[in-house]
């Protein structure tokens, strides 16, 4: 049989990588090549989660998938901002604050950043199983099989043993985190397409240069897949910002809200927000691929108590245990507000809001 055609995409092709000198977070450099066998994961625990701990970020390396892989799915990321018409992108765009999910568009505009200031950000969230439950713009359509075939990998050969060496590190069975996290499950872990634009001069002097503010994420492993554009900037132990550095075919892993709440404080939500890039980057779009890991829909985001490492280290609560949200009551509570409601100043930097009981931060 002749060997199946691949679809044609334009090739996507990024902006050089910055030569500036910034200031980089030291993030640990995780070689995830051991992640297949117990034995491998159980090696990787000291490293993972002392980096879960202390930054809340790292970056995974020999994850198994190639660069000529990696600029694939670059290219077919690029499609629902180069190739659909504005017409048809109005018919799929996400009903965000009357849904309280991100599936289809996010237009740019939406969210006020700061004095006034609107984001200059498009994304295209679909659900993983890409098809089942929801349709797509006709440029997109001739790519689904591919998208679903990275969403598995994603989930089954990256998260999945992300999920299993966290659990370790609480002394908890390995498949703890995992069977909150099943492909065919009630959740919305997705994969996110995002496209940045450059802003005005005016705009960047209203908000101080910040494109997104500092925030921590909603579900419980966020997997970016690492791009040129220097712009994303992490909030360090010693309270500095500073750049995450670009590696070819690397992927950034944090950790979110969810899996915070999950391991009682164990795990660090870590603040990162999004900046206009250095000089030598200022006038080339931002594109990125994301997969957002959440728990199912129905799992309470309580500590889970019977964890021998949280029985001697105590917990860190957000949030009193009876009044804990469920993942889905949390997802939309906190999708439908952001960008969207008024913030509560706490501080000249802090701004705050009330999501099912549990307070969220915002870092101007």
């Amino acid at each position: 049989m002749p060997a199946p055609t691949i679809p044609y995409a334009p090739h996507y092709v990024p902006a050089p990588a910055t030569k500036e000198e910034l200031e980089w977070a030291e993030l640990p450099i995780i070689d995830f090549s051991a992640a297949s066998t117990p034995e491998g994961r159980a090696a990787l625990v000291p490293q993972v989660c002392n980096a879960m701990q202390t930054y809340g970020f790292m970056y995974l390396v020999n994850h198994g998938l190639t660069q000529a892989q990696n600029d694939r799915i670059f290219d077919i990321a690029d499609i629902p901002f180069s190739q659909v018409p504005e017409d048809e992108m109005k018919r799929y765009t996400a009903d965000i604050k009357g849904t309280g999910s991100y599936r289809g568009f996010k237009p740019r505009e939406v969210w006020i950043i700061d004095n006034g200031v609107r984001d200059q950000l498009e994304h295209y969230n679909t659900h993983r199983s890409i098809t089942e439950l929801q349709s797509h713009p006709k440029a997109l359509r001739p790519f689904l099989s591919e998208m679903r075939a990275f969403t598995e990998y994603s989930h089954e050969k990256i998260l999945h043993p992300i999920l299993q060496i966290l659990a370790r590190g609480l002394e908890l069975p390995e498949d703890t985190f995992v069977k909150m996290h099943g492909f065919d499950d009630q959740s919305e872990t997705y994969l996110r397409f995002m496209k940045y634009y450059p802003r005005t001069d005016e705009d960047e002097q209203k908000s101080k240069n910040v494109w997104l503010k500092g925030h921590t994420d909603i579900g419980t492993v966020t997997i970016l897949w690492s791009q040129p554009v220097s712009a994303l900037q992490i909030l360090c132990p010693d309270g500095k910002w500073r750049w995450i550095k670009h590696i070819d075919n690397a992927i950034v892993v944090n950790i979110g809200d969810g899996m915070e709440f999950l391991s009682g404080g164990f795990y660090k939500g870590t603040i990162h927000r999004v900046r206009q890039p250095p000089r030598d980057q200022q006038g080339y779009p931002r594109l990125g691929v994301f997969y957002f890991g959440s728990a199912n829909g129905d799992v309470l985001l309580k500590p889970l108590q019977e964890s021998p490492v949280l029985q001697r280290v105590g917990i860190v609560r957000r949030f009193d245990d009876e009044k804990a949200p469920t993942m889905d009551q949390f997802r939309k509570g906190r999708t439908a507000a952001y960008g969207l409601s008024e913030l509560t100043k706490k501080s000249d930097v802090v701004e705050e809001q009330m999501i099912h009981n549990v307070p969220v931060r915002h870092y101007n």
